[in-house]
């Protein structure tokens, strides 16, 4: 690994397109629950406010809503098992175990009751939060993703648009060939998979794909764990059999690309909550607070407000 790929995946205060005083305000962190240590970027002041992450990025996708955040949230952005700094263990990837991940981070911050911004499989997990902690999440806003078991998988012949966006799935699922295909070729295959899903293939600039795959390349069990979130989607597909059986009664902000998922985030969501609010922005693709970061804290900051 050159020095510069060390340094991206290693060392938070290295990355580039940062406020000049960002690290006077916020404070990177490697927390132990359970024995797992889960890496966040903390910062600002006021009602507790956990920001996750999806895949295959990092905490880095929240760079442009933080300093806003934090000027009315205690934030805590933070990435799951598995994923950029913080550990990448081996064992359970399933929504249970993730969501009680990030209860115990929030519980060794302080934090009794939060709200909840998740993105990408951070939407699993934040709907498993809100589901198995109901005294705990407050609101939860969801970006852009399918949770597992809520609405009926696409086909496995899908058109052709279609499959290009998806067949990522399917692929991350198998046990151990899409380890040895990648190793290697990170830059590739992560590099199309960030290409291929916003509005624009440049959506995701090659600077910051570069940055989100860093993590990715710094050993074998960082390839092996990034699978593992898709290995479980059977088990997830169980657990939220079990979790729809009852409605989130918090309100629920769900936002979709009009590009990405579009509306079928709202509906899907309106299948597990009482309490929905749906959005689709125009000419955004899946990458919300990447590709829309006005609109996204635009709809954010009113829902949240109410902490």
């Amino acid at each position: 690994m050159d020095e510069k790929t060390y340094a991206l995946a290693q060392d938070p205060h290295a990355l580039p397109g940062l406020p000049d005083d960002f690290w006077s305000r916020f404070t990177s962190r490697r927390v132990s629950v359970g024995g797992v240590a889960i890496h966040a970027v903390t910062g600002g002041d006021g009602p507790a406010l956990l920001l996750i992450s999806g895949w295959p990025q990092t905490w880095y996708v929240w760079r442009f809503l933080l300093p806003s955040l934090a000027k009315h949230f205690s934030v805590v952005a933070a990435e799951p098992r598995g994923l950029g700094l913080s550990d990448k263990v081996d064992g359970a990837y399933d929504t249970a175990t993730l969501a009680a991940d990030f209860a115990g981070l929030m519980s060794e911050l302080g934090h009794e009751r939060f709200a909840v911004v998740g993105h990408d499989i951070g939407m699993w997990i934040g709907y498993a939060l809100a589901a198995d902690f109901p005294a705990r999440v407050e609101r939860l806003a969801v970006l852009d993703a399918n949770i597992p078991g809520v609405l009926p998988s696409p086909p496995l012949f899908s058109e052709a648009a279609l499959n290009r966006r998806l067949w990522h799935f399917a692929f991350n699922r198998l046990d151990s060939l899409n380890e040895r295909m990648v190793e290697g070729r990170e830059d590739i295959y992560f590099g199309d998979q960030l290409a291929s899903k916003g509005a624009t293939p440049d959506a995701i600039p090659p600077e910051v794909a570069e940055i989100y795959i860093a993590p990715l390349k710094v050993s074998r069990q960082a390839l092996h764990t990034c699978f593992e979130f898709y290995r479980a989607i059977e088990m997830n597909i169980a657990l939220n059999a079990r979790r729809k059986e009852q409605l989130l009664d918090i309100p629920v902000l769900a936002i979709g690309g009009a590009l990405g998922l579009g509306d079928r985030v709202g509906e899907q969501m309106k299948l597990v909550a009482r309490d929905v609010t749906a959005l689709t922005l125009p000419g955004c693709g899946h990458y919300v607070p990447e590709e829309a970061p006005k609109e996204t804290l635009d709809a954010l900051l009113p829902f949240l407000s109410a902490l």
